[in-house]
């Protein structure tokens, strides 16, 4: 515990397990909030000698997921920053990213009860892009072709560009991306080799609600009968887990295709059983490689993605 506490000397908390933080009631310390890179930039400055500096970038909306990122960040690292921006380059609907949930207020104090002692980089378009809002180009190595590249052209591209922008301004030691996007966490490890970055990227577990679903932002966006329905997102997975060791990959996929056509609320968008090393979809099932299941379904206009490690 020694160790723990060590590690966490410039955080205003204390640890009362290795997996719970708690606010200490009896200290008031102000969180910092920067809008431009040049101010968060001397922030960091004064602290880069002092200890590790870690970073989890958001869009917003936080919710328990975001916070698993917060907290275990906190744990190994003796700064923080947290970024706050709804990206526009990586929308390609541009109904999605009107109707994308923004309450800053909300999302600080949701920070405030991991510790008040976090820099909060909220900034705007304009600072991130100046007057050219456009993504740049990136070669992934095909990562980006797969699943949600096929169905949201351009996306990886503006992931990419925000992150990098975000890495030269944090410089972090290590930077925290949840495995419910884990297309993303593998195009992010890409983009740290492309351009060769000395930052550790720490991929976390997904968080889920009672109910199996995966903490998302979107979920807001849900009724409470979806809300309610959408376990059988997860149970779905699940029972992929369970067939793969024991049924043909392509009678899998009917077994997803018929779950969801057997339910009135949502409409499967996509399933592809992947390598996780590649993204690229298998053909048979091999014990000594590491696949994943991945799958997106719409509930009316609200797309809800999850996926699940096979082995």
């Amino acid at each position: 515990m020694y160790s723990v506490l060590k590690r966490c000397k410039n955080t205003k908390f204390y640890v009362d397990s290795i997996r719970y933080i708690r606010f200490a009631p009896h200290e008031s310390y102000f969180m910092k909030i920067f809008r431009d890179k040049a101010s968060l930039q001397t922030a960091i400055a004064k602290q880069r000698n002092a200890g590790k500096i870690g970073f989890v970038p958001t869009m917003g909306a936080l919710h328990e997921g975001h916070l698993a990122l917060v907290k275990q960040a906190l744990l190994e690292n003796e700064y923080l920053v947290v970024s706050i921006f709804v990206n526009p380059t990586q929308f390609n609907n541009s109904e999605d990213l009107k109707n994308y949930p923004r309450d800053l207020d909300t999302d600080l104090a949701a920070l405030k009860k991991c510790s008040e002692d976090i820099f909060v980089f909220a900034p705007s378009v304009k600072e991130m892009y100046s007057e050219n809002v456009s993504a740049e180009k990136y070669d992934f190595d095909g990562l980006d072709q797969q699943m949600e590249g096929t169905f949201r052209i351009g996306h990886f591209d503006g992931v990419g560009t925000i992150v990098s922008r975000l890495f030269d301004i944090v410089k972090p030691d290590r930077a925290y991306f949840g495995e419910k996007d884990f297309q993303q966490l593998q195009i992010i490890r890409k983009l740290v080799s492309i351009k060769n970055l000395d930052i550790e990227i720490v991929g976390c577990e997904i968080v889920r609600a009672a109910s199996g679903l995966a903490l998302s932002s979107r979920n807001q966006l849900l009724n409470e009968q979806q809300k309610n329905e959408a376990t059988l997102i997860y149970k779905t997975l699940q029972e992929v887990k369970k067939k793969i060791k024991e049924e043909a990959i392509e009678e899998i996929y009917k077994f997803v295709s018929d779950s969801f056509k057997k339910h009135p609320l949502f409409r499967l968008d996509y399933f592809q059983i992947a390598d996780e090393a590649t993204l690229k979809p298998i053909k048979e099932f091999d014990k000594n490689k590491s696949y994943r299941a991945f799958l997106a379904v719409y509930a009316d206009e609200v797309r809800l993605i999850d996926n699940i490690a096979l082995n």
